[in-house]
């Protein structure tokens, strides 16, 4: 699957990847990882494949095979839904779905917030509660913590499995912190315009990123579905990418 690359908003080169052929589909990572993480490796890129999409997978700015930059004029609010519009425009997309994990799931919100890319007709919301919508501020205080104190945290320690994981997509710390300046919270009232079917999905045992059916009350289309794990394991379950499907293809 070859690695492609465009020059977003402000001239940052970026990278997707892209596989079969159909309706497009663009699925965007969460935080620490990439396209390759989250989309290729447990599999739910090739289910989606099988069930006649295009799946196109960006690597956010700081991760990937995306650049890296340290400046700090390259993280402005939003810059990760400015991104994804840059994306879009650059296929030529305007019958299309999006979705997203974690933050992809949050930069997904904001690409529909903002009205800026042609509407998609459905779109995904998996590892993503009320809270990481509403209120982005504690797990940016968290992962702060993790980046400025890497390599400090032990077994037991709240922060450990982040650390572990960025440890394993050989993150820059420095350009990771960076993003954390991107993030825009979205009003409930913002949330409730966006009308259009959204699957809320994520873990059964995830408590980091709040209420799931509470996001998905928020929605005037929103369904939501629980599969089996935390947030870091649940994007790794066949029972995503088989939830994913069954409602794209609904």
């Amino acid at each position: 699957m070859q690695t492609q690359m465009f020059g977003s908003f402000d001239g940052t080169t970026l990278a997707w990847r892209e596989t079969g052929q159909g309706r497009p589909v663009v699925l965007i990572h969460g935080y620490f990882s990439d396209a390759d993480t989250n989309w290729i490796k447990y599999g739910t890129a090739a289910k989606l494949v099988s069930a006649g999409f295009r799946v196109i997978m960006p690597d956010l700015r700081a991760h990937g095979e995306s650049a890296r930059p340290h400046e700090a004029s390259a993280y402005p609010p939003d810059a990760l839904a400015m991104d994804a519009e840059a994306l879009i425009a650059h296929l030529g997309l305007t019958d299309y779905d999006l979705g997203g994990y974690s933050l992809g799931a949050r930069t997904t919100v904001r690409v529909l917030a903002r009205g800026v890319a042609p509407t998609p007709r459905r779109a995904v919301l998996s590892g993503l509660g009320d809270e990481g919508v509403v209120d982005t501020g504690r797990r940016a205080g968290f992962f702060r913590r993790v980046l400025t104190n890497f390599g400090s945290f032990r077994h037991g320690d709240p922060e450990f499995m982040s650390q572990a994981f960025l440890k394993t997509t050989k993150g820059d710390p420095q350009a990771l912190l960076g993003v954390l300046d991107t993030f825009v919270d979205t009003p409930a009232e913002e949330v409730a315009r966006i009308d259009l079917p959204v699957l809320v999905v994520g873990g059964e045992a995830d408590d980091e990123v709040g209420s799931f059916e509470e996001l998905a009350a928020m929605l005037p289309q929103g369904r939501v579905v629980e599969i089996p794990g935390n947030h870091m394991s649940a994007v790794t379950r066949a029972e995503l990418g088989d939830a994913i499907v069954s409602f794209l293809t609904a």
